[in-house]
């Protein structure tokens, strides 16, 4: 069992700590403040994708989980659903999704190391050494890239997509800190219009996440049955 919760900030009940650790643009402290809607088990490791959405200056997170959220703190508003989605092939769907789009190319010293794939895609291409002339624009580049990621990655996840059925936008780097460690990554918002090849793997992409960081707000994809 799985559920699909939105969970909605009370900034009149947060505490400016509580506020700070969803503000300052952290990911991973953002991330654990949400864990703490999983603490009656702490124990248990990460079960849970999220994803940040801002409207309206409210701020509130879709949340896929293994167990429902409940609110520790008093600064939650909290909807929840049981998450079984009834899926045939065949079927399309629009969908979003805010991934963190990595490619791994072994270096110099022959180990393997995960590269942002528009920053790899530019090097590819030799985009610094290019005149203004020859280059893409930064936005076809992030457009191909991004493309080339999710189809590469759509049969393992049980869906077809075509590249011109994708769109490619808000690309943005991030840095956070994990452990003392200072992390840098990047993000991409995806949309378009899938076809479902495998029910069964497309569910299991649903429910676990598609890509690396979700620790960090990646990997939920949001789908909507045409």
């Amino acid at each position: 069992m799985s559920y699909f919760s939105r969970v909605t900030l009370n900034l009149g009940r947060a505490k400016p700590e509580q506020l700070a650790a969803l503000a300052c643009g952290d990911r991973y402290r953002e991330h654990q403040a949400l864990w703490r809607l999983f603490a009656s088990d702490p124990d248990a490791e990460r079960d849970f994708l999220f994803r940040r959405n801002e409207h309206n200056q409210a701020l509130s997170y879709y949340v896929v989980s293994k167990r429902p959220p409940e609110d520790h703190d008093g600064i939650w508003s909290i909807e929840s659903k049981d998450y079984a989605p009834k899926i045939r092939a065949g079927e399309r769907f629009a969908f979003s999704l805010r991934a963190n789009p990595v490619i791994r190319r072994k270096g110099e010293d022959g180990k393997s190391k995960r590269h942002d794939v528009v920053m790899d895609l530019k090097r590819q291409c030799g985009y610094q050494s290019q005149s203004r002339a020859e280059r893409k624009a930064e936005g076809e580049l992030i457009q191909i890239a991004g493309s080339k990621w999710l189809q590469s990655r759509a049969e393992k996840h049980g869906f077809s997509v075509s590249e011109k059925a994708i769109r490619i936008e808000g690309y943005h780097q991030h840095r956070s800190s994990r452990a003392g460690r200072q992390i840098t990554f990047s993000t991409l918002d995806i949309t378009g219009v899938l076809r479902v090849e495998s029910p069964g793997l497309f569910t299991q992409a649903l429910q676990a996440g598609i890509g690396p960081a979700k620790a960090f707000g990646c990997g939920l994809m949001l789908v909507r049955r045409l």
